[in-house]
């Protein structure tokens, strides 16, 4: 067995990982699924009535073949009109965008600067040949300014989040005025924030009230807040123009499947509809953490300390048979062992904070 040594090692300090079929009978507060609208039959019924009438079911092929139809434009345009932005490209996942942005834009000459608590999918992008990034410490602008300060670089770029998956704090507003005072593209990943902050829940954009500028860059997946899969990208006409010219996972791969891009359409429609009632849900849920667990949180993402990797695992599995599942996050995705509560729209208030009881009980009962 050519890794035996390796699973032994990883059992042993309570990384080891396996896949779980997931049951219904769980009330889910571990997924992504923020706004609850994976389950909404009438979102999946409205894009599949939609696809139905097309003379085809997939897209076949890469944007750059024959693979770009009317409905990746038609979202494409509407997310562009709501978030402010020239133009945009919609792509396979929120991995591929991280890695299509970094791989595309870092050039020979070029620095990179990246949160040192960003996403894996943009610090493996980073550690593509040739590449030259320097990290900085979780949300410090004054070290950011900095760096970039002292940069002799031809071009800097750099990568923030605009809500951390992990410990759910959102991007400092300072990241606009720094980049922009320092000629800086800056990338911000919205993975996290869109769909769940801002005046229309269009992310960090919008919720710091934010134009777009020509340095910036939005990108977005539709597999959380959407309730779909696939990833946006939003930025100036000239950048997308780029990356679809330079981008390997824009260029190579066949373009997002007619059914996400539907469904993410409607999703999309199902926002900008009921801001105003989703926001009070969110609101509700943020009360409930603070008061449960005294966590105050900007988003939907609860981190909640354990800092053992097999303490957090065998309170993951309390609660699974509960009938809550949770995410038991371990090194090395964390500094420490957390339990990841997503406070999701998609489960009733009651329930949350049922399980923020069941939550601290258990802990109490372990220490």
């Amino acid at each position: 067995m050519f890794y035996k040594k390796e699973l032994e090692a990883l059992k042993k300090s309570g990384r080891y990982r396996t896949r779980t079929v997931e049951s219904s009978r769980c009330k889910d507060f571990a997924s992504n699924d923020y706004l609850g609208l994976a389950h909404k039959k009438d979102l999946h019924k409205n894009a599949a009535k939609r696809l139905s009438l097309l003379d085809i079911n997939t897209s076949k092929a890469s944007m750059l073949i024959n693979g770009y139809h009317q409905v990746h434009k038609d979202f494409e345009e509407a997310l562009c009109r709501v978030n402010k932005f020239e133009a945009g490209v919609v792509l396979g996942s929120g991995f591929n965008a991280n890695i299509a942005l970094i791989e595309a834009l870092v050039r020979k000459g070029d620095t990179l600067y990246m949160d040192e608590l960003y996403h894996a999918s943009g610090v493996l992008a980073s550690n593509i040949g040739g590449i030259n990034v320097l990290f900085f410490k979780h949300n410090d602008m004054q070290e950011l300014e900095e760096l970039l300060k002292n940069s002799s670089a031809k071009r800097k770029i750099v990568a923030v989040e605009g809500i951390y998956s992990m410990n759910g704090d959102l991007c400092d507003k300072e990241i606009f005025r720094i980049t922009t005072e320092h000629n800086a593209l800056l990338i911000v990943d919205e993975a996290h924030s869109s769909g769940v902050i801002g005046k229309q829940l269009m992310g960090l954009f919008d919720y710091y009230g934010i134009t777009p500028a020509h340095n910036h860059i939005k990108m977005g997946t539709l597999g959380k807040a959407y309730g779909s899969f696939g990833a946006f990208i939003l930025a100036s006409k000239h950048i997308i123009e780029y990356l679809i010219n330079r981008a390997k996972p824009i260029i190579y791969a066949t373009s997002l499947s007619l059914y996400d891009t539907l469904l993410a359409h409607e999703s999309l429609c199902y926002i900008l509809k009921n801001t105003q009632e989703i926001q009070r849900e969110i609101a509700l849920r943020q009360t409930i953490i603070k008061e449960e667990l005294g966590i105050e949180v900007q988003g939907l993402i609860v981190p909640f300390l354990i800092a053992n990797n097999k303490k957090v695992i065998e309170i993951k599995d309390r609660l699974y048979s509960l009938g809550y599942s949770v995410g038991a996050i371990r090194q090395p995705t964390v500094a420490s062992a957390i339990i990841r509560l997503i406070a999701r729209v998609g489960e009733s208030s009651q329930e949350l904070r049922t399980l923020c009881k069941n939550l601290v009980t258990i802990v109490q009962d372990e220490y």
